[in-house]
């Protein structure tokens, strides 16, 4: 959560726990989605039965969302990359036309 608004103490479940956690007015509906977001990933580790106890199963959570979070980063620079060079081969392009263009009219 953001830091330097006034925050005031909101309770989340997460995993059937319930926890305190400040938080500016204006953010509480991103941290309780957050929470849901969260026990749903901790749930489908737990009913897996591969994965006992809750603080394992909340750091197998959080490497899984990390890993999503990093590979769709390396996605987005790799799209923003693609869309940079067609970018510069359209300007190129363009470069060319109008060279070209005020050749003719030489």
């Amino acid at each position: 959560m953001s830091k330097g608004k006034a925050a005031s103490p909101m309770r989340i479940h997460i995993l059937d726990k319930e926890y305190l956690v400040a938080c500016p007015d204006n953010e509480r509906e991103a941290l309780f989605a957050s929470a849901e977001f969260l026990t749903e990933k901790m749930k489908e580790i737990r009913d897996t039965g591969k994965i006992v106890g809750t603080d394992r199963i909340a750091v197998m959570a959080a490497l899984n969302m990390a890993h999503e979070l990093l590979d769709h980063r390396s996605n987005k620079d790799d799209y923003q990359f693609d869309v940079s060079k067609r970018i510069r081969a359209l300007q190129d392009k363009i470069d060319m036309a109008l060279n070209q263009g005020q050749q003719l009219e030489l």
